[in-house]
């Protein structure tokens, strides 16, 4: 257990919980954001396209969309979240906030890499994390490839977010051993070899901004909904149409606001038969690949 004189007390999971991985050849870089071990995969070369992760994933989210991105010629950056993946994770539940999560994947983007011309991809969490980056630096931006997620504003139904939070909060503080591998990929569990290490996953529900408007940075997230009705670069909605949290009929909506948007969705039919099974009812950018 790190213990840090400054700085929160952490855990960082074993390199071999990671072996064997499938799909997840790619070579671990690590930035030190004030103390804590923040990897990230960076992959290719060329104009750099950002992927970042939902709850409870990190960047083997992303393990398909990798190879043929740098094939064509892209750089891929995809960071882990404080608490998710390869990444340091704060035993203190409390510790964590969505400004947290944004303000180290800032640093790293902008700060240390200075990227610019910047494709960006939003799974979930990602979007509340990554979007408002684009209405503070939009000249760094040139498109966003927006999947299944949402951000706070007033009049967003909010009914399926409540039911899976509802769920997800019973899970104690420390020792709540919430469920890490139901999306059917056995790799989610890999970075918490027990609840120890399942802070940043516990935390996420406690965010949703309806309910803690502070932890959830709901009035950055309602800030950016309205500022990107202006965004004029290209948009493209992928969403998968069986998620009862951020619906099929709520990503046309969205869509609907942007000057110079795309929607497509991907059906639950459409999956092959061992795909939907390992969903658990809830697709996310797997169901893209």
């Amino acid at each position: 257990m790190g213990d840090l004189a400054a700085g929160p007390q952490f855990v960082r999971t074993p390199d071999d919980r990671f072996a064997g991985l499938p799909d997840y050849p790619f070579q671990p870089h690590y930035h030190n954001w004030n103390g804590l071990r923040m990897h990230y995969l960076d992959e290719g070369s060329g104009s750099p396209i950002v992927l970042l992760h939902g709850q409870p994933t990190f960047s083997y989210l992303y393990r398909k969309f990798i190879p043929p991105l740098t094939a064509a010629g892209f750089r891929c950056v995809a960071p882990d979240y404080i608490g998710f993946g390869k990444s340091d994770k704060v035993i203190d539940d409390d510790w964590y906030r969505i400004s947290k999560h944004r303000h180290s994947v800032r640093e790293l983007l902008f700060d240390v890499f200075d990227l610019r011309n910047i494709t960006l991809v939003v799974h979930d969490w990602g979007g509340p994390i990554g979007l408002p980056l684009v209405v503070e630096s939009p000249d760094r931006f040139e498109r966003l490839f927006i999947f299944n997620t949402w951000l706070h504003h007033e009049g967003f139904d909010f009914t399926g977010m409540k039911r899976y939070r509802d769920f997800a909060v019973t899970f104690p503080a420390r020792t709540g051993d919430i469920p890490t591998g139901r999306l059917g990929v056995a790799a989610y569990d890999a970075p918490f070899p027990d609840p120890t290490y399942k802070a940043g996953p516990r935390r996420f529900p406690f965010s949703h901004p309806y309910a803690e408007p502070d932890l959830g940075d709901a009035a950055l997230q309602a800030k950016t909904y309205e500022a990107l009705k202006s965004w004029a670069k290209p948009t493209h909605f992928i969403f998968g149409d069986s998620d009862f949290v951020f619906t099929r009929e709520w990503g046309q909506q969205w869509a609907s606001l942007f000057s110079n948007a795309t929607f497509r969705y991907r059906p639950w039919s459409a999956l092959p038969a061992g795909e939907q099974s390992r969903r658990d009812g809830r697709p996310n950018a797997e169901v893209y690949h």
